[in-house]
This record gives structure tokens, sequence and C-alpha cells, in this order.
């Protein structure tokens, strides 16, 4: 009987939501001119044109979408009118946010094939999307990583204990010792705590955008080529056109999902060319560049805030490390191609030959730096490594409003 009941009454509330949404069909209809028909392509599922050519749209009706940089691959500006002007002490951080990331990478790449720590994943090659991106937000914007975005925290004040505490899951690691090694966050950077399952972060950024929708804020949402193949990435990218959300949808295609390689992911033309496609303002942009990241990203905020929409951006880069520590990249690529990336087109690299030439640089400076970097984060290290791990008792805080009796 009460199941019958319940099938009754939820009969009735169904009946009566859709009475309301037929009466908001009707107010929406009223607006709709038959004259309206006799203008051309009127169809309510595209705004489109009339041919009478029979042909495929295809990749190749459409030159592929450039990709914006503002320096060469020797440091020098291209086009002067696209240099930001950025003060030295800015420009400075950025490079020296770089290095810090890369000396953080290599110790606690070594620490844990000593067995000190249980898993790792490095940055190298992607340090400019990091820091050009982050730099161009406020700390007061939202960020929702996928796990390879360190340099975004370095820029905006995470300490190096603070790395270290996380990858040891020591008793002051701020997810007391819960999530495993890199997946860090932290409430008062806004930097939303990283989840292992590939692209689950993607509509939950774009549903933080919709909160904040008219408040001054952004989100950023950073995930991988890899990712947008997953189905939560077509989620996320058709609420937020739908929804119109001021979230800035950030795709690090470095050139492998782990160990599949582009060509093995899609026929399109990259990520970009599916911004469009949901009717997303969209920008493809160079990223081992950290000065035409920085430009895109700033004016893919402006807009977000300006016209409350979202905004898709394409950073084009690659992938100098392993995977991850449970990987072994020789297996699919050769040690040539990635040498070859690594001396060519080295994201760090170019931004220290733009501030060298500026005499804002030197040989001298760069190694006092990286000496002081490595001494600041061996301390770190080492007083991390002496920590205690959380007590037990604390397993279940931060779990329950009001522990339940049981439990207690």
């Amino acid at each position: 009987m009460a199941f019958n009941k319940c099938v009754r009454l939820f009969t009735s509330s169904l009946k009566t939501n859709i009475y309301r949404v037929s009466t908001k069909t009707r107010t929406t209809r009223s607006h709709f001119s038959a004259q309206s028909l006799t203008e051309g392509p009127t169809f309510p599922g595209a705004q489109t044109t009339w041919t009478e050519k029979l042909e495929f749209v295809s990749k190749a009706t459409y030159p592929p979408i450039p990709a914006y940089r503002v320096m060469d691959r020797n440091g020098d500006v291209i086009n002067k009118s696209e240099e930001p002007q950025l003060d030295k002490s800015f420009l400075l951080k950025m490079y020296k946010d770089m290095r810090l990331l890369n000396t953080i990478d290599k110790v606690l790449y070594e620490s844990q094939r000593q067995g000190r720590i249980s898993f790792y994943m490095t940055n190298y090659g992607e340090e400019a999307m990091h820091i050009g991106s982050a730099a161009a937000l406020t700390n007061s914007d939202v960020v929702f990583g996928q796990y390879r975005e360190a340099g975004v925290l370095v820029w905006r004040g995470f300490t190096l204990q603070q790395f270290v505490d996380q990858c040891y899951g020591n008793r002051d690691d701020l997810g007391k010792g819960r999530q495993m090694p890199v997946h860090y966050g932290s409430r008062d950077l806004n930097f939303v705590t990283i989840s292992s399952p590939l692209s689950t972060q993607m509509p939950q950024a774009v549903g933080a955008a919709y909160a904040l929708k008219g408040t001054g804020r952004v989100v950023i949402c950073y995930y991988g080529d890899g990712a947008a193949s997953e189905g939560d990435a077509h989620a996320a990218f058709n609420f937020a056109a739908t929804l119109e959300c001021p979230v800035i949808l950030f795709c690090r295609n470095n050139g492998y999902a782990i160990s599949t390689p582009i060509r093995d992911q899609y026929r399109g033309d990259g990520i970009a060319a599916r911004g469009p496609g949901y009717g997303i303002n969209t920008l493809r942009v160079d990223g081992n560049d950290v000065l035409a990241v920085y430009n895109a990203t700033k004016l893919a905020k402006k807009y977000c805030i300006e016209e409350q929409k979202p905004v898709v951006i394409e950073a084009l880069g690659y992938r100098l490390g392993h995977h991850s520590t449970s990987d072994d990249s020789t297996a699919y690529r050769s040690q040539e191609e990635v040498d070859t990336w690594a001396a060519s087109d080295n994201p760090p690299n170019k931004l220290k030959l733009y501030l060298m030439k500026k005499g804002w640089w030197s040989e001298e400076e760069e190694k006092k730096f990286l000496q002081q970097a490595r001494k600041d984060f061996m301390n770190a290290f080492s007083a991390g490594e002496k920590k205690l791990k959380p007590k037990w008792t604390e397993t279940f805080e931060d779990v329950y409003k009001n522990m339940p009796p049981h439990i207690k």
C-alpha cells in the first residue's frame, strides 16, 4: 500500500511538472512568426543557410586553428605589440617558479625511486602552461586540476613543506594522509583537491562557475587530451555553453594520454576544434611559451567576466617526463624524440633566453638560485620525512557533520 501511495504521489507531481513545462513552452511559442519561414532556414536545431550543392563537410573544409605565440624558440618576441608589459619582478617570479617546480620534481621523483614515497608525477615540459595561466588569474579564482598542475600551486604560494607533507601523507598533510601523492588541495588557495578518476573535475568546475556567476570570479579547469576523450568532458562542454558559465576549460595537450599517442585518440583538429562545435569561444596557444599562455588566459578571464560565458583554451606542448613513476615511456616513444623536444623547445629555457636578452638574468644568478632552491627543498624534505602519520582517530574527522554514535 505504501508503495502504491508513493507511485500515486509521484504521478501526480509528474503531471503538475509537465503542466508547468507545457505552460512555459506555450509562452515561448508565442514569439513564433509564420512569416519567418519565408526568410530562409528557420529550423530550431541550427542556424544555417541553404545550399544546392551536395558535399561532405570534413576536416579539410576548414584550415587548422592557428596556435598563438609571442616568442620563437630562441626567446625572441615576434610581434612587439603582443609582448605583455610585465615588470622585472613579475617575470623573474615566473621563471623562478618554473625552476623551483623542476627542483621539486627532481627530488620527489628520486625519492619515489628510493622507496621513500609511494608515487609521483613530474611536470617537465608543461611548466609554462601552469605558470603562464596561474599568473593571469588571482588567488580568488577557483582551480579544478587534473593531477599535473603543481606549478599552479607553486605560483599561488603553496609552501615547499606542504608539497612534501602531502606526498608523505604525514600528520601535517592538509588531507590528513587520505590521498595518494600529488593529489594536492588547498582551501586557502582555492585549489580544489585532486581526484584520481579522469575528467570528473570538469562538470564539477562548470557547476562551480555557474554558482559564481556575477561575482567577478572565474573558474579554471585543467584537463589533458586523454581526459577530453571521457564522457564527462562532453557534459562539461555542453553545460558550460548552455548555462553560460564563467569557466576556462584549459586543455594541456601534451601529445600522449599515458601511452596513447594523439593519432590513436582523435582524427579532428585537436581539442580546440571542439569548442566552436559547442558554441564556445576558443583559443589555441603554444603551451611552451609562458608569455603566450599568460596573454591567452588573461583574455579568457576578461571574456568570462564581461560576457559570463565559457572559453576553451588548448595549450599545445610535449610531456618530457614519464607519465608517472608507474610508467616507462621508452616503451612507446624514442629517447631521441624526448631529447629533441627538450633541446629545441623547452619552456623554462625559452623564458630564460628572453630574460637574459633583457639583461634581467645571468648564468651566475641561475647557479645561485638553483643551489638555494635545492637547499630549501631538502630542508623541507628532511622535516617531512621525520613527521609521524596522522592519528588513526582522525580517520572519521571531516567526514560527518555530526559523528554517528556507533563510530564515536
